[in-house]
């Protein structure tokens, strides 16, 4: 069992202490607000809104917002054997190492923590204590920190993008006669399933896509509207304008 503290319980951080809920592990949530904390009473092992607290666990996952992490950071008294694993868009690892004695893990994760099926970018590779934790949030994958930006447009920012796409389907069966709850679900599993499908299967994409829209059937016909579209290239705009923010935010914080 390992024991966790979250530090910054809105909502990425209190995703991350109700994924964790169900798992071995020990976990301690903190937040200065305590309506925040009441959200998450009885989920988490224990509350409290004092950051040294929190602080004596071994692995500290901080999730506060960009422009706070330097000041909690200060208020940390943190040793060599504790891990920092910082969830702040944007925020560099060189820029964890000078303020705090801890080992450091960045990670980019994303809300679907709070069910088991987190997919999470860290950087460097996490020791074993720590990848077991976050393990049990979803699946992780090691990267280069120069490539963090583009997770954080990927995997971080994702969700909102999917979930626009899921409301674009939903409403497009509303619009021919479903009811409003059964086109949501429809659409939502139907990404879920597509999803777990390119994820166990050994074929690519553009495989599975065959299987589907075959010669002469219903789906070639919608495939033929997407491919003549734009729609690849404005999403690729969609993450590159994702990536370039979080590296703005990056070079901000940097400044100060």
């Amino acid at each position: 069992m390992v024991h966790a503290s979250v530090i910054g319980c809105g909502h990425m951080g209190g995703a991350i202490v109700r994924g964790l809920a169900d798992s071995e592990h020990r976990v301690t949530a903190c937040d200065i607000e305590t309506s925040v904390l009441e959200d998450i009473s009885g989920i988490a092992d224990e509350t409290t809104t004092d950051p040294e607290r929190a602080a004596e666990a071994p692995i500290v996952v901080l999730a506060v917002g960009p422009d706070a992490v330097g000041d909690v950071l200060a208020d940390l008294d943190l040793s060599a054997d504790q891990t920092v694993v910082s969830v702040a868009a944007g925020i560099s690892i060189d820029y964890l190492d000078a303020r705090t004695e801890a080992a450091v893990v960045r990670m980019m994760p994303n809300l679907a923590a709070e069910y088991g099926e987190m997919a999470a970018a860290v950087a460097p590779e996490p020791d074993a204590a720590v990848a077991a934790l976050l393990s049990s949030l979803g699946t992780v994958v090691t990267i280069e920190e120069d490539h963090m930006d583009l997770a954080t447009a990927i995997n971080g920012s994702g969700p909102a993008f999917v979930f626009y796409l899921i409301g674009a389907m939903a409403e497009a069966g509303v619009e021919g006669g479903l009811d409003p709850e059964s086109a949501q679900t429809l659409a939502a599993q139907t990404f879920k399933g597509a999803a777990e499908t390119v994820l166990q299967s050994d074929e690519s994409v553009e495989a599975l896509i065959d299987a589907v829209a075959t010669e002469g059937g219903t789906t070639i016909e919608g495939m033929d509207v997407l491919w003549d579209s734009d729609v690849e290239t404005v999403l690729g705009e969609t993450v590159a304008a994702t990536e370039t923010r979080s590296a703005e935010i990056s070079a901000e914080v940097g400044d100060e």
